[in-house]
């Protein structure tokens, strides 16, 4: 009789650990390959990142943005020239250089509309390099290897039926968590690059007012909001490395249950923290 009592509660056991580490492997799975994603998706262009979107953008912004750039451009060209045709004590003291100055300063004005998405696409490859650099430095992975997974296992066999059956619930309850979270931190993601492709898509408008410094406060404003939105990247991959940093702390050999709510406190973090990245980067370049 004991000894059938005895089988039973091997085969529950077995039951038990083997959905634990089904529970705990898929976790695990899900969040390395959200992470892995973060870095390829922040270390793509946005050129590269959905081509199709891309061309789409750039097309509607060249047909339809730049003729209504083209028309601001004219006013404050206009606006220019009579600025400094009267700056000189209302044309008592005259100087035909001016002239000169105005058609250089409405030439830069001109080219600089004319090639709005290179130069926008060049602030982006200069923040997709620190990005790159930045992910050849930070070299933790947020991978759990096979042998950890076979310590906790060791661990799990352990532990008598009742550990079990508490510990297999938090791991259904974690198991979902890390899959909401691992959603949430892919719309952060996506969300940045449809931000940049939104950016992009008015650029002529804030570039067309570099022919005045009264109104280049706009296209200064842009261009550092461009900046931030490309170091956002690096701050991200920052945010990776930490998070990588942390789960490398914990130890499922000793304490499985702490440790998963461990792991699912620092998801929770790297989610809060990949929110913050943006007003972050803006915070620092003084973008509004």
């Amino acid at each position: 009789m004991n000894s059938i009592i005895q089988q039973i509660e091997d085969w529950l056991k077995t039951m038990l650990v083997s959905g634990i580490m089904s529970n705990l492997s898929g976790a695990f799975d899900t969040v390395n390959d959200q992470v892995g994603q973060i870095a390829t998706d922040v270390g793509t262009a946005p050129a590269n990142f959905l081509p199709g979107v891309y061309s789409l953008i750039r097309n509607i912004s060249e047909t339809v943005i730049l003729p209504i750039a083209g028309i601001i451009l004219t006013f404050i060209a206009c606006y220019e020239l009579i600025q400094l045709v009267i700056s000189h004590n209302n044309l008592a003291n005259f100087e035909t250089w001016i002239f000169w100055k105005w058609v250089f300063k409405t030439f830069v004005a001109v080219t600089l509309i004319s090639n709005t998405f290179t130069i926008t696409m060049a602030i982006f490859d200069v923040a997709q390099h620190v990005v790159q650099q930045s992910g050849g430095i930070i070299t933790g992975s947020t991978a759990i290897d096979q042998s950890t997974l076979s310590s906790m296992q060791t661990t799990l066999e352990a532990m008598e039926l009742g550990p079990l059956f508490g510990v297999l619930i938090q791991s259904f309850v974690v198991q979902i968590g890390i899959h909401v979270l691992s959603i949430i931190i892919f719309i952060i993601i996506n969300g940045r690059m449809v931000e940049i492709y939104l950016m992009t898509s008015m650029a002529p408008i804030p570039f067309a007012t570099f022919g005045n410094r009264e109104q280049s406060m706009m296209g200064q404003n842009y261009v550092r909001s461009l900046f931030a939105l490309g170091f956002q990247g690096f701050l991200i991959m920052i945010c990776v490395g930490i998070y990588a940093v942390m789960l490398t702390s914990v130890s499922f050999s000793s304490d499985i249950v702490a440790s998963l709510w461990k792991v699912l406190g620092y998801t929770v973090l790297l989610a809060f923290t990949l929110f913050k990245t943006g007003s972050l980067a803006k915070s620092v370049l003084h973008a509004h």
